[in-house]
């Protein structure tokens, strides 16, 4: 324990936090959506097993670490054709299977739920009840959660030495989100256009997670800013038809 008398240490648990704090909300919108999907009195508990389920895996996979790096490791090689005309090979990882599958279902769950909203079909109610439709969205929920433990597991092998501080500071990060899972789930859900909004980021992370899978590589500094400046675009016109409905509400009201 001798390591946390050490500025480093706590230097090095905040800043993985915060990263996992940032690589997780992707992940809470992700489970917002699917589990808004669910009757009004299941939504919360399917949010807060899929958060429990991220917790999990993420601690699993941070335990067998030498696992989690042997999945770089090509499983199997492609030929491919490169420049020139000239076959080249093309290696295919464990992480890379894990990649693609997950931005496929990512890509493939975005743009059903965009379709959903465009068309504005309706839920049939029978279809809503059970223990069939709540274990459905818990399995959804399961099958991206790996995805993105993965990504979060190998952020913290880059940054941290200690599985201990990895550990550490992704039960602050879950615990971050758990309390703030409710309030950002409502507010997209309140929202339908910031729910559109999330729904184009979790297509665009998809996309980016088949490019990871094909050896391609996207800087997620200009994705994440790129989606931090929709939000703030999206808050301004969301600010400005709260401004714009105010002198309906005072005509509207009476006088005596």
């Amino acid at each position: 324990m001798d390591i946390f008398f050490v500025p480093e240490t706590w230097i090095s648990l905040v800043t993985l936090a915060v990263m996992e704090i940032v690589l997780g909300i992707d992940n809470i919108v992700f489970i917002s959506i699917v589990a808004g999907r669910l009757p009004a009195h299941e939504q919360d508990k399917g949010r807060k097993i899929g958060l429990v389920l991220a917790l999990g895996l993420r601690i699993l996979l941070l335990m067998g670490i030498s696992w989690v790096i042997g999945l770089k490791e090509p499983l199997f090689t492609l030929a491919s054709l490169g420049l020139g005309g000239k076959l080249a090979a093309f290696g295919l990882s464990g992480r890379d299977l894990i990649l693609l599958i997950g931005g496929l279902f990512l890509i493939a769950k975005s743009t059903m739920e965009i379709h959903h909203k465009l068309e504005g079909e309706q839920e049939d109610p029978t279809k809503n009840k059970g223990g069939a439709k709540f274990w459905n969205v818990i399995l959804q929920i399961l099958v991206l959660d790996v995805v993105f433990s993965l990504d979060s597991v190998i952020t913290a092998v880059g940054l941290v030495d200690e599985i201990l501080i990895m550990i550490l500071a992704v039960i602050i990060a879950m615990v971050v989100m758990f309390v703030f899972a409710k309030t950002i789930s409502d507010f997209v859900h309140r929202h339908p256009t910031v729910k559109m909004l999330a729904l184009s980021f979790l297509l665009l992370i998809g996309v980016m997670l088949l490019i990871e899978g094909l050896h391609g590589h996207v800087s997620k500094g200009y994705v994440y800013f790129a989606m931090a400046f929709s939000l703030f675009v999206e808050v301004l016109n969301l600010r400005m038809r709260k401004n714009a409905k105010k002198p309906v509400e005072l005509l509207n009201e009476p006088h005596f």
